[in-house]
């Protein structure tokens, strides 16, 4: 896709996911024309016609805190007047592709259906968990120590990338993700935010109704958290409720006075491994694990292969090799990266053949993973 095809991909949006305002189309703009540079913006053409697009976003996304490059794929819109005829699966395969050409192991997206993605490799993994929790409450969470705050702005974007570099791999977290620095510019740029940065830690929020709606909050201390989420919660004495994305265990779930019922909704997000031996590198694992596995991995889009996993130290290496051991589909392995547990694939029936690396795979890919952002 180029720039001349902005105004076309914009009105396919429209028919795809309903109207969007004059000021959003451009802030759209913004965002989109760097992406079409990097050549991550990829369309099906009838002659000159565009009938569906779909974009590749530049994500780093931590595994077991480990750090790698990531595609999400967003806006993925195929021409009312021709769907049902395999205009999507035709993208979807294009941006699988294209996604391994860039050099990204793994690749996430957030499914509006499940078969299309499903039909290509990609499987259920994860959650974006949103919780509603009384502002009052958190005004009285207090920091155990002093953290100073202070606002911030696009110039801050690469501190904040450093930050969540700090804060995920201290965690161990899976799933998370960070925009690239240009991105975060333009998000750290919006009038309605108010954002405020500590030394190891951020947190984005805004105005919504009567409410106050968390972008992301991120810290890598227990007096950051502390003194992050009293902040949001000092907007208690006009708004009544805080909605915000945490963690499945996030630690301001056990820093509330009273926890009796939540309110939690769940946007799912689905997974794909498009490289098995990059991603097996590039993940991070439990340091006092030290054993290994064999794997057959079935992929159509990629050919698939069949690997021996050696596990140490908290790393992991893919070795091709050819003797028995454990068979995933791609959507099976994909789901087992992710943390799904081994009898739940078999009892799915994405896992088959010998159950002797059950445990070893149980233990080396065991994850909770979620994101904070949805795109």
């Amino acid at each position: 896709m180029t720039p001349d095809d902005l105004d076309d991909v914009l009105d396919l949006r429209k028919r795809a996911f309903g109207p969007i305002s004059a000021a959003d189309a451009e802030w759209w703009r913004q965002a989109v024309t760097p992406v079409l540079g990097q050549r991550r913006y990829v369309g099906v053409f009838d002659g000159t016609r565009l009938v569906a697009s779909a974009r590749l976003r530049r994500f780093i996304q931590w595994w077991h805190g480990r750090p790698q490059p990531m595609s999400g794929i967003a806006g993925v819109a195929v021409s009312p007047e021709e769907r049902g005829r395999g205009v999507g699966t035709l993208l979807m395969r294009a941006v699988v592709e294209r996604a391994r050409e860039l050099g990204d192991a793994v690749s996430v997206l957030y499914p509006a259906t499940t078969p299309i993605y499903r039909s290509v490799g990609y499987e259920h993994a994860g959650a974006k968990h949103t919780v509603t929790l009384p502002a009052e409450a958190l005004r009285r969470i207090r920091p155990s120590g002093q953290v100073k705050l202070r606002r911030m702005g696009p110039g801050d974007a690469a501190e904040v990338v450093s930050v969540l570099h700090r804060a995920h791999a201290a965690a161990r977290s899976s799933g998370p993700v960070s925009w690239d620095e240009d991105t975060w510019k333009l998000w750290l740029g919006r009038e309605d935010d108010f954002l405020y940065l500590a030394d190891d830690g951020y947190v984005v929020y805004r105005w919504k109704d009567a409410n106050i709606e968390v972008d992301s909050l991120v810290a890598a201390s227990a007096e950051t958290a502390g003194a992050l989420w009293s902040l949001v919660g000092t907007a208690s004495s006009v708004a009544r409720d805080v909605i915000a994305p945490v963690a499945p265990d996030d630690p301001v779930l056990w820093l509330l006075r009273h926890r009796e019922k939540e309110q939690v909704t769940q946007v799912r997000w689905m997974f794909r491994v498009l490289d098995v031996a990059a991603a097996v590198e590039r993940r991070g694992y439990p340091a006092p694990l030290t054993r290994d596995a064999v794997v057959t991995v079935d992929d159509p889009l990629t050919g698939g292969g069949t690997w021996r996993l050696e596990f140490g130290a908290g790393s992991a290496a893919a070795t091709p090799v050819q003797e028995p051991g454990v068979t995933l589909s791609v959507n099976g392995f994909s789901a087992l990266y992710a943390g799904i547990p081994t009898a739940t694939l078999r009892m799915s029936g994405l896992m088959s053949g010998d159950d002797r690396y059950d445990e070893v795979l149980d233990t080396a890919f065991a994850a909770k993973p979620y994101m904070l952002e949805y795109f």
